[in-house]
């Protein structure tokens, strides 16, 4: 199950560093500690960790009571949120319980699903077009073209795509990166358009060494570009400073709360790039971040899901007193 029927998940706090001039050794130490293949036994490390980061269920109504008078506006991260980590990144597929609560939630607030996916890929899986997407993690944002703003009271359309002119690097790189690849089995490139994902979900452990060396040789070539971590993924991004904290800024303001004391924006996401978002909320005191993890890791996140199904039989949006009228 995707986390959202019941609450709307959890990255890390610090990007990894560019591989450029760095030990693989290093890279994947952190591609094993971001992977985890196996839930850890409870342990006092967790229990110490949850004292910090409490469930976003077990407090849902202090959760409303802070929400109350406000509008709230959700943004959520796709894989693994809205739809199951799988193993062919093609087949992440929504469930139709999903999409109808997903639905729901966006007839009552502003909604927005910010993702590392190609945005039109995302919309095939999502087909609401009452949604903001934003792909690419961020970095190709759309919203509908017939929407009432809650604050301006008026019809605007979002268009907003700050990495254009990277586009024929990335698709050159993409190219270079499935021929240096093919050698690693299981390996699987994913064009996002405005950034590319090398997926090592499906690689031998032992093959990831080999896969990060060749990752990092390509990118020598290329400064303009960046490589950041997520789950099980490597993700190569134009260098601009643009992440999801950036996008999730931009829609609040195209929204007009950009300095709002009266919005309450919800963030969830379970990778270490939703964490960019997670900061902005702390530094601007408003909202909340909820990462969704069966393990204990640093985020900047307040309120936790400790898994994906633990949400899944409560809709919140059932109730009435979470309705910002």
């Amino acid at each position: 199950m995707a986390v959202l029927s019941g609450f709307w998940g959890l990255p890390h706090k610090n990007l990894v560093k560019r591989l450029e001039g760095a030990k693989v050794g290093a890279w994947i130490d952190s591609m094993r500690a971001s992977s985890p293949t196996r839930a850890k036994s409870e342990s006092q490390e967790k229990r110490s960790w949850i004292l910090y980061h409490p469930s976003a269920l077990n407090t849902f109504e202090q959760i409303t009571y802070n929400s109350k008078g406000k509008q709230v506006v959700v943004f959520l991260d796709y894989d693994g949120t809205l739809s199951p980590i799988v193993t062919d990144p093609d087949k992440a597929f929504m469930s139709r319980k999903m999409r109808a609560t997903l639905k729901g939630i966006a007839r009552h607030f502003p909604t927005a699903i910010v993702t590392g996916r190609c945005r039109d890929k995302v919309y095939n899986f999502v087909k609401l077009a009452e949604l903001y997407y934003a792909g690419s993690h961020g970095m190709d944002i759309k919203g509908p073209t017939k929407i009432r703003s809650p604050k301006q009271g008026n019809n605007k359309a979002v268009l907003f795509q700050p990495a254009s002119q990277f586009l024929p690097m990335i698709d050159e790189v993409y190219k270079v990166l499935l021929e240096k690849t093919k050698s690693v089995p299981g390996a699987k490139v994913e064009n996002n358009k405005f950034c590319l994902s090398v997926h090592f979900r499906c690689v031998d452990e032992k093959s990831w060494a080999p896969l990060a060396e060749k990752v990092r040789l390509v990118l020598t070539e290329y400064p303009q570009l960046k490589l950041t971590q997520g789950r099980k993924v490597l993700e190569i991004r134009p260098t601009i400073k643009w992440d999801k904290g950036k996008a999730l800024e931009f829609l609040l303001e195209s929204l007009g709360y950009e300095n709002s004391s009266d919005v309450f924006p919800i963030y969830i996401g379970d990778d270490r790039t939703d964490e960019d978002a997670f900061k902005v909320l702390r530094s601007r005191g408003q909202g909340i971040g909820i990462l969704v993890s069966r393990v204990a890791k640093e985020t900047d996140a307040s309120y936790s899901l400790q898994d994906p199904s633990e949400a899944s039989p409560i809709n919140i949006f059932d109730l009435p007193q979470f309705i910002i009228i």
